[in-house]
């Protein structure tokens, strides 16, 4: 069916039928399963978020439970009138209409991946020993709990297909020399920006001098995270991905290596290898550092014959050789593979809370070694979401509050993750009290209090709605889940 709403879907629509009109019948296929699924997160951050309150509002209770997959053509009532495109229940609700586009966007963009999926595999992807790019461009949607889970404001329509990673393209960055006394950071003075970035800020700084291409490189599951062989490079794209535009702060190129360095010195008693951050740069504008023109480095994971590294929100993508999710092509036998896996992320993860340092250890930024098909070791990247006790680093993610940090991975690891994988072995036919039994098993095996504490306290998830939503997104806003490992 034919979208003829005035929406970003109806753009998107427009937009496909010059570029890839052959893409335009599975793009109409997809909207519905699309709305459905952002509608459904919608109604989850209206349910557990503070919100505004709709009165009024009806729809079904389980359609608001996290990691739900809902039926294609679910239906909220509002005063009487149905409505299934989450753009306008936004409109109806009074909220602000640029939220809407973003919600709208998001909406369109996820149909656009499932209209444009990786071609059927004739093995299981698992076998092949894939790269990590490969694996990672499985993804399709985006966050497990986020309306805006494939938001990409800014990019058209072609952009999106040339850009993200979903869409599994191969591209070159620019390299861009920079006047010796207009660079910050440790790198030489070559800028690596992503090709949308180039293009769209080459008229405003004439000083930025062309100085050629890299080699190709693949985005991995941040767009403007590219893997380039021995290393990533994380680079500015000012886009709004989600909630917020992916630029690379001073603070990141500052705090990288500080915490490069001392996350290496706290974990090497752990099977946990982090992946170090340097080289990294920034043009000076007015003498300041420029978010919209820096990069940084960061190390690529290793890995040894017969060993395949994925970050654990690729788990629950699909393998293009049957559909089903990675993971439960990986368990065979659910119980043993998940007690293989909690009694590796738990042990590593508390071991570092008690050390100082909260990881933001969600399905992105922690990452798990599989060896013949067992977790054998873990990897963590990204910096940006730490917290660190002040008493271990004095820097702008210090805090001196341990439920700050104890927040910050339970959020990640519990809220996320850990939820995620389990609704998907669920669905599967796996049994989740089991599975959460499993789960408590791993932290009460650690016995510390911060181990005690994730056992008994709700389970707190960003409320990323109320976070778009505030006048501050930079704060973290928490909402509560139930915590079925409170009664174990």
């Amino acid at each position: 069916m034919r979208d003829v709403h005035g929406s970003e879907t109806a753009r998107t629509r427009a937009e496909l039928a010059s570029v890839r009109p052959e893409l335009i019948a599975g793009y109409d296929a997809a909207l519905p399963r699309a709305r459905a699924e952002i509608l459904s997160r919608l109604l989850g951050a209206i349910h557990r978020e503070p919100l505004p309150r709709a009165r009024d509002l009806v729809y079904p209770g389980e359609a608001a439970q996290p990691f739900v997959v809902p039926e294609p053509g679910l239906t909220v009532h509002l005063g009487g009138t149905a409505i299934s495109d989450p753009q306008h229940l936004i409109t109806a609700l009074g909220w602000p209409s640029g939220f809407g586009t973003e919600i709208g966007n998001s909406v369109a963009n996820l149909a656009l991946a499932y209209a444009d999926p990786a071609p059927r595999s004739p093995r299981p992807l698992l076998a092949t020993g894939p790269g990590l790019a490969t694996l990672e461009q499985q993804v399709a949607d985006g966050h497990p709990l986020h309306p805006g889970c494939r938001t990409r404001t800014g990019l058209s329509t072609a952009d999106v297909l040339r850009y993200a990673p979903e869409h599994r393209p191969t591209l070159r960055l620019h390299r861009i020399a920079v006047p010796a006394d207009r660079w910050y950071g440790t790198a030489p003075p070559i800028l690596l920006a992503h090709p949308w970035q180039a293009e769209h800020l080459r008229d405003t700084y004439p000083w930025l001098q062309p100085a050629g291409l890299s080699e190709p490189v693949r985005p991995l599951m941040s767009l403007r995270t590219v893997d380039a062989g021995a290393v990533h490079v994380k680079t500015a794209v000012d886009v709004q991905m989600t909630s917020a535009v992916r630029t690379v702060s001073p603070a990141a190129v500052h705090n990288g290596p500080l915490l490069s360095a001392l996350l290496t010195e706290l974990t090497a008693d752990l099977p946990l290898e982090v992946l170090r951050e340097s080289g990294a740069g920034a043009v000076l504008v007015d003498g300041q550092p420029s978010r919209h023109l820096a990069h940084l480095r960061r190390q690529a994971p290793r890995v040894q014959a017969g060993e395949v590294v994925l970050p654990l929100a690729a788990l629950a993508a699909p393998d293009p050789y049957d559909g089903e999710p990675l993971v439960v092509r990986a368990a065979l036998n659910p119980y043993q593979w998940w007690h293989d896996l909690m009694f590796l992320i738990f042990p590593v993860v508390i071991s570092v809370l008690e050390r100082g340092v909260a990881l933001e250890a969600h399905g992105q930024n922690l990452l798990v070694v599989l060896r013949d098909g067992r977790p054998v070791r873990l990897v963590y990247r990204d910096f940006g979401g730490v917290r660190v006790a002040r008493s271990v680093l004095d820097i702008s993610l210090s805090t001196d509050d341990p439920a700050v940090l104890r927040t910050k991975l339970s959020a990640a690891v519990l809220g996320t993750v850990t939820g995620q994988l389990i609704a998907v072995l669920q669905r599967a036919g796996a049994d989740a009290g089991k599975l959460w039994t499993i789960t408590a098993q791993a932290i009460a095996a650690v016995g510390t209090g911060h181990a005690t504490a994730m056992l008994r306290e709700p389970i707190p998830v960003k409320a990323t709605t109320a976070m778009r939503l505030a006048a501050d997104p930079l704060d973290d806003v928490w909402a509560y889940l139930d915590n079925p490992m409170a009664a174990s």
